[in-house]
């Protein structure tokens, strides 16, 4: 029976996840279009005077070199007084969008202070913005100029007061001892009286500027003609094209913060000016503002003020800060003008300059009030002081020429004298009292020029003095460093100028020394010494000295550098210039200009631990810090040999040729050299041998074959004795070194035949030995040749032993047995050779002694192929 199977009921699900698609649809558009308007961009209106360099779609707003928005449109004001540019802003300027937010055009301008706005000069015109805080705003005032302190610039700002603007401007450089540190970067009118400018200090030279700066102004031209001179003062040439401020700043005073109010003087006098005080006077007919205090014949302040009061007149006075100390409690003050008298006229220039005050010292603290007297007080009589000046010449001094401290005068020349031995002028001087106190033991005088000129690229300075100064001439005192007052009647010396007194004090601390050298080194007197290329002394003179045929060079070492003199410092001579070309690279080395053209000298440091040479001066740097130690070596005339021609010992450089001469007979060679210091003590023996090594070509090949190319050289084996030499006669040919593990020995022949030093002993077709040299006989029958084996072959040559000529082909005809031929290997055919064979083994009893000596035979004895003893190695 068929079964039926049950149907399966099934639910049907609520939700399909087919729907979930609409709205992951929806959750992303509405993300969009939140993200689309957010980052839209925030719309900005900005008012300009014009439109000039601002372009739809082109001009661009930069924060710090980065775009943040750009210009959309443009349309013109509804007062008709400018240009309403919009902006569309990227949507993160939003929070930089404030009530002090400031915009401003950015367009290239050249002026003589400068160029601004570079960048633009490529890119176009665009507008900056500068953040501000405040709240959030839409409209903007553009900005006429750019704000002081431009965005990411860090520095100090602060403001300037002036009466008149004069020739300072925008971008006018504000001066630090003349080294540019900011500039004006504004300025307008506060009332109607005073000028405001706003200054821009750079942040490394923000710390220069303190609360108690005072600022001047350099502008232009400084120039100050009177009847006593001409003087032009500038501060450089930016200030004379476009104005320029100085300033002055206390060091132990706090630092300035932004916003710092100063006022700006006319003059760096007015600004430093020392002291102020007040003058009482019945009336100011004769003085007023600008009228000089002048104390004999030196300007030293001036009346800033006047004003009337109650009794009388009251004139404010500032005295220079270099004269404040001047001033006392009892110092008096009196008006003096031209005086006319049946004499004739007396102070003439001030019927043109007006009246001066006259000032006088005194004692005591200074006072805040002085009365201006109309005639001169009595001055009570004091003792002078009389002092002795000696000089080398009379730098044009006379009688009553004036004696200054300060070009301020403080005594005069009674006479001018030569001294009793007519070999210096003399001059008798006096000092006024109230100057007593001034002169000092080591105390000296210049003469002063009656014209200076003082030209340089900070600017030119043209100084000159009175008429007094032209005619009579005028001694300045310089103080020295002593505290001891000098005596009445003291010798003090007196300079053509300041420049000789100071090479005559440092020629007195100098350190002198001689120097032994070969040649005279291309050096002249006042040739420079040099330590790390900087001079720190001089060569004083140059002498040749017959009995060692050498030069002596004398030096000046500088006090300071006297440390620098150890046992450790060497002396070389510098070259103009030294090339030292590598694969590397190709390095030149110039000498200074003045040791150049007339040679110099360096000093050197070794190892603190080496021994250097004060008494020796080295051809190069190289051979003085090597410690190299001076030979002479004698060769004859023939030689081939050249200065640097290096000194070896068995391949290795110990030493070079420095010169090479010929002797007077032109019978020899003479060769100066130096040994390298690390080998010197081993080749300075009384025995040492020197010989020339040049290219030998023969059949047996090629000796020195280098020296082709680079020509002879010098080589040396040390000696034995314990006595030290620095003269040695070279040899022209390889001594034998001759070694004692060797075994030595004889060999005599009647004829040398091919045999020559150097031809090998063989043993069984190998060397193991040779020829070291070879002589006639005491009876002239014979022909000795010195022989050796070496160490490693000597047991296989004894008594027993023969030794036979391997040179050349031997031919041996005969009738009946016919031709032999015998040969030895195309070596000794070409190059000649000795076979040897031994007989018994080596023992004790028939070893060779030291003079043992074997005949040479001319051919080999057949028998002696058949010997063929064991040797065994001791």
């Amino acid at each position: 029976m068929t079964q039926i199977e049950t149907p399966k009921v099934v639910k049907k699900k609520l939700f399909s996840p087919i729907w979930l698609l609409p709205l992951v649809a929806l959750a992303l558009g509405a993300w969009l279009g939140v993200k689309s308007i957010k980052e839209a961009g925030i719309e900005v209106r900005i008012h300009f005077p014009s439109a000039t360099g601002i372009d739809i779609g082109k001009t661009l707003v930069r924060y710090q070199g980065l775009t943040v928005g750009k210009v959309v449109d443009i349309s013109i004001d509804d007062d008709l007084k400018g240009v309403n540019v919009d902006l569309k802003m990227d949507y993160r300027a939003g929070p930089f969008l404030n009530e002090g937010t400031k915009f401003w055009l950015v367009a290239p301008k050249a002026s003589i202070t400068g160029v601004e706005g570079l960048d633009a000069l490529f890119s176009g015109n665009y507008i900056a913005i500068q953040p501000g805080e405040g709240e959030s705003k839409s409209f903007f005032e553009a900005e006429i100029n750019a704000p002081a302190v431009q965005p990411g610039t860090d520095g100090l700002v602060i403001e300037l007061t002036s009466d008149n603007l004069g020739s300072l401007d925008v971008g006018s450089q504000l001066f630090y001892r003349q080294i540019p540190v900011g500039q004006i970067t504004s300025y307008r009118l506060e009332g109607s009286e005073r000028i405001l400018m706003t200054a821009f200090i750079k942040k490394q030279y923000a710390h220069l500027v303190k609360t108690d700066s005072q600022f001047w102004n350099v502008s232009g031209l400084s120039i100050d003609a009177s009847l006593s001179g001409i003087e032009v003062k500038s501060e450089s040439l930016s200030s004379i094209l476009a104005g320029g401020l100085s300033f002055s700043s206390n060091d132990d005073s706090p630092g300035a913060g932004n916003g710092q109010s100063y006022q700006i003087f006319d003059s760096r006098e007015e600004a430093l000016g020392g002291i102020e005080f007040m003058l009482t006077a019945d009336n100011a007919e004769a003085a007023g503002v600008g009228t000089k205090i002048v104390f004999r014949g030196i300007e030293i302040g001036r009346i800033i003020q006047s004003e009337l009061s109650d009794s009388g007149v009251q004139l404010k006075a500032k005295l220079d800060e270099e004269h404040a100390q001047l001033l006392s409690g009892s110092t008096q003050f009196w008006l003096e003008g031209a005086e006319l008298s049946l004499s004739g006229i007396q102070h003439p220039e001030r019927l043109i300059t007006g009246s001066v005050i006259q000032f006088s010292l005194g004692s005591g603290d200074p006072l805040e009030q002085y009365a201006l007297l109309n005639e001169a007080p009595e001055q009570h009589a004091q003792s002078k002081l009389q002092l002795r000046l000696t000089a080398d010449t009379n730098p044009g001094l006379g009688v009553d020429a004036e004696i200054r401290y300060k070009q301020i005068p403080i005594g005069k020349v009674n006479s001018v004298k030569l001294n009793d031995a007519l070999t210096a002028v003399e001059y008798n001087i006096e000092i006024w009292p109230e100057f007593s106190q001034l002169i000092m033991e080591n105390s000296y005088f210049t003469s002063e020029s009656a014209l200076a000129i003082d030209a340089s690229l900070d600017g030119v300075k043209v100084q000159t003095r009175d008429l007094t100064t032209l005619t009579k001439g005028a001694i300045s005192l310089v103080q020295g460093k002593s505290r001891k007052l000098a005596k009445n009647n003291a010798r003090l010396m007196l300079f053509d100028s300041e420049q000789d007194a100071q090479a005559f004090f440092a020629n007195r601390n100098l350190t002198r020394l001689s120097l032994l050298s070969p040649d005279g080194a291309d050096l002249n007197p006042g040739s420079p010494v040099y330590y790390k290329k900087m001079q720190i002394g001089r060569v004083d003179s140059i002498d040749w000295l017959a009995d060692s045929e050498q030069f002596s060079i004398r030096l000046s070492i500088q006090k300071q550098f006297k440390s620098l003199l150890k046992p450790n410092s060497v002396f070389w001579r510098n070259s103009a210039m030294s090339v030292n070309a590598a694969l590397s690279g190709l390095e030149i080395d110039l000498a200074p200009i003045q040791g150049a053209l007339k040679g110099s000298i360096s000093l050197g440091l070794l190892e603190s631990d080496a021994k250097g040479s004060q008494t020796h001066l080295y051809g190069s740097k190289k051979l003085a810090l090597a410690q190299a130690k001076a030979i002479s070596l004698t060769f004859p005339s023939d030689v081939k040999l050249a200065a640097k021609a290096p000194i070896r010992y068995q391949g290795h450089q110990v030493g070079e040729v420095e010169r090479v001469t010929l002797s007077k007979d032109l019978t020899s060679v003479s060769a100066s050299a130096y040994l390298y210091g690390d080998y010197a003590e081993h080749f300075t023996q009384e025995d040492a041998q020197y010989y020339l090594v040049d290219a030998q070509i023969s059949l047996s090949g090629i000796k020195a074959p280098e020296t082709v190319l680079t020509g002879p050289y010098v080589g040396v084996a040390p000696g034995k004795s314990t006595r030290s030499s620095s003269q040695f006669t070279g040899a022209m040919t390889t001594p034998v070194v001759v070694k004692k593990q060797w075994l030595q020995f004889t060999l005599e022949d009647r004829s040398l035949g091919s045999i020559k030093a150097g031809t090998p002993i063989i043993f069984r077709g190998i060397k193991i030995g040779q020829v070291d040299s070879y002589r006639l006989s005491d009876k002239g029958n014979s022909v000795l040749m010195s022989a050796h084996i070496e160490e490693q072959y000597r047991h296989l040559v004894n008594q027993t032993s023969q030794f036979w000529d391997l040179s050349g082909v031997k031919v041996d005809i005969g009738l009946f047995s016919g031709a032999q031929i015998e040969t030895g290997s195309l070596e000794t055919i070409m190059a000649g050779g000795i076979g040897v064979v031994t007989q018994e083994q080596t023992r004790s009893d028939n070893r060779l002694s030291a003079d043992e000596s074997f005949t040479l035979h001319k051919k080999l004895n057949p028998k002696w192929l058949s010997w063929a003893p064991i040797q065994t190695a001791p």
